[in-house]
């Protein structure tokens, strides 16, 4: 058996402003949207999420994440540039005792969206 992929599916109330969120400022695209269903699809390279509202029984007060996103990027710097203007910050840009530089922000939704390097990484242009 072989597991294929991870596409988180985040819950938002606000279907509009988190793909907006998504799509201008961290440039993901959206691959699907189907309002009917209050569900869409985005992706940025090789990372895909899926967006939709609860269903009619889920508590919308738990909208959240007892955890944070972690994205695997290159020129984290770069990034963190682009992005600390732009989004409300969780902690700033370090380099961390286990060889990562990272830095976390927040979404529309108030999820954890952290982006890291490896510091052997930094530098290289692939």
């Amino acid at each position: 058996m072989k597991f294929a992929g991870l596409r988180p599916m985040l819950w938002t109330k606000n279907m509009d402003e988190t793909l907006g969120f998504y799509m201008h400022i961290l440039g993901f695209e959206l691959i699907s949207r189907n309002d009917d269903w209050q569900w869409a699809s985005i992706r940025k390279d090789e990372v895909y999420i899926m967006i939709s509202q609860p269903n009619e029984e889920e508590d919308l007060s738990k909208i959240g994440f007892s955890g944070s996103f972690y994205f695997n990027v290159n020129q984290v710097d770069e990034l963190w540039g682009d992005l600390k203007s732009k989004a409300r910050i969780c902690y700033e840009i370090e380099t961390f005792e286990w060889e990562m530089r990272e830095f976390a922000i927040y979404d529309n939704n108030g999820y954890i969206l952290q982006f890291g390097e490896p510091v052997d990484n930094i530098g290289n242009t692939e």
